[in-house]
């Protein structure tokens, strides 16, 4: 029977997003990583741009912990294993520390990894202890590491701050808003990490600035308990899937990946910019991406439009989400109302919005089995074809994407979390399985569904 196994870990957590949680995780793994310690970095919740970041600073792979669409038992999985060969493991919260069901503070708690509070301390002196200590006894229960100051304007603010904890509350450090760190962001988050030319030098500056305001020592050892290891069915035994992956479409989970292998699976990745041909495979994946930042060049790739819609008469498997769906679509346009055509293979069109459209967690009931993931973006999808299935939201909320199928094309908003449902992923990608259920498109005039903002389809 396999062994509990300790390693020191602290989750990274804020009152609220936007207080620099990437940044501070960012910047203590690239200042451990640079003293020669083997760090993980995880991320609560979904997330495809943090993870991209948090694998340049630390230098190893980034998985997500969440304790409904990952699961107790993965995520404890994912935790022990790292406990076995790292001298500390991050993990990046998600929102504000209370935020969400379930909450950064609810993994926290259940895995007993002690909370590094970071506070914006912008245009703040004293009150900073008073927050500060409201985030440490808010829940009694809450294993509470100590708090870091983000933003901070002076060495002489950082004292401040500093001074103003109370009740034995541990100070991490500070960052200055003048060093140059902070990352640049987009309408779906951060910028990639493959954009940014200075990502190491930023990364390597704040660690340098950390070093320079604490005493930089390891957290106390958590003990990881171990969990019950259960091996992939080869339900995948040599199939080759061809994966999407370059400035466009680069939104996948390695989690999600590693199954796929697992499962027998080989990968091919290809660009749908830049490259002429999809690789010899039996399916596709079209994960999600920014579609809308390179829709000119993904239209002006004939050979490459020519060679997807090839696999699709094939009646070969192609998933397709989120932006992997609105390069289905006839035409998507950006926000400054620039269209362009592109695969024409799920009747509708896209068009970008300024705000945020859809934002929930998603089960969906597909005829495969039921599959976990999420919806996060800016687009509104107009179709005239009818869904076979529509997520819904564990949080009660809006969200209710829908799911389309025409032969073996499955295409959805949502970004499926493979290990949710190993089977069901199976049966998307089996090129052996027969002909995929229902799919067909509405009759023409039939009913126009708008999908992506949570909504019905809107009838006539």
């Amino acid at each position: 029977m396999n062994q509990p196994r300790h390693c020191p870990a602290v989750l990274i957590a804020a009152p609220a997003s936007g207080q620099g949680k990437t940044t501070v995780t960012a910047a203590l793994a690239r200042l451990h990583r640079n003293l020669g310690r083997t760090v993980r970095v995880f991320k609560c919740g979904p997330d495809f741009l943090d993870p991209m970041i948090h694998e340049r600073a630390s230098g190893a792979p980034v998985y997500q912990l969440d304790m409904w669409m990952v699961g107790e038992q993965e995520s404890r999985r994912l935790l022990w294993e790292a406990a076995g060969e790292a001298d500390l493991i991050l993990i990046e919260g998600v929102m504000g520390l209370f935020d969400g069901t379930p909450s950064s503070a609810d993994l926290a708690r259940h895995f007993g990894v002690p909370v590094l509070a970071v506070i914006d301390g912008t245009a703040m002196a004293q009150t900073f202890g008073a927050l500060a200590l409201g985030l440490a006894r808010y829940q009694a229960d809450l294993p509470f590491a100590g708090v870091l100051a983000n933003r901070v304007g002076t060495v002489r603010h950082a004292q401040l701050l500093e001074g103003s904890l109370t009740e034995g509350l541990r100070w991490y450090g500070a960052l200055s808003r003048e060093t140059g760190i902070e990352l640049p962001s987009r309408h779906l988050g951060l910028v990639q990490a493959s954009e940014l030319n200075d990502l190491d030098l930023r990364l390597d500056a704040a660690a340098e600035a950390l070093a320079g305001s604490c005493e930089v020592a390891l957290p106390p050892p958590v003990e990881f308990a171990a969990p019950e290891l259960i091996e992939a069915e080869p339900l995948l035994a040599g199939v080759r899937i061809a994966v999407a992956r370059d400035e466009a479409f680069a939104f996948t989970y390695g989690a999600s990946l590693d199954l796929l292998r697992a499962m027998g699976a080989e990968l091919r990745f290809f660009s749908p910019i830049h490259d002429q041909l999809l690789p010899d495979a039996d399916s596709l994946y079209l994960p999600g991406g920014y579609p809308e930042l390179h829709h000119q060049a993904l239209s002006q790739n004939t050979a490459m439009l020519q060679a997807i819609r090839g696999h699709h008469a094939a009646g070969k498997p192609l998933l397709a989400e989120c932006g992997g769906m609105l390069y289905l679509l006839d035409s998507l346009t950006d926000v400054e109302g620039t269209r362009a055509e592109l695969l024409g293979l799920l009747q509708g069109d896209a068009v970008m919005q300024k705000r945020l459209a859809a934002l929930a967690l998603q089960t969906v009931e597909l005829p495969e089995g039921v599959l976990r993931g999420h919806t996060y973006h800016h687009s509104l999808t107009s179709t005239q074809w009818q869904p076979i299935a529509r997520g819904l939201s564990p949080n009660g909320g809006r969200g209710a994407e829908a799911v389309y199928r025409q032969g073996r094309m499955t295409a959805s908003y949502v970004h499926f979390y493979f290990p949710s449902n190993p089977a069901a992923v199976a049966a998307l990608f089996a090129p052996e399985r027969d002909a995929a259920i229902g799919g067909k498109p509405a009759p023409t005039g039939d009913c126009i569904a708008t999908v992506g903002a949570g909504l019905p389809a809107i009838g006539p």
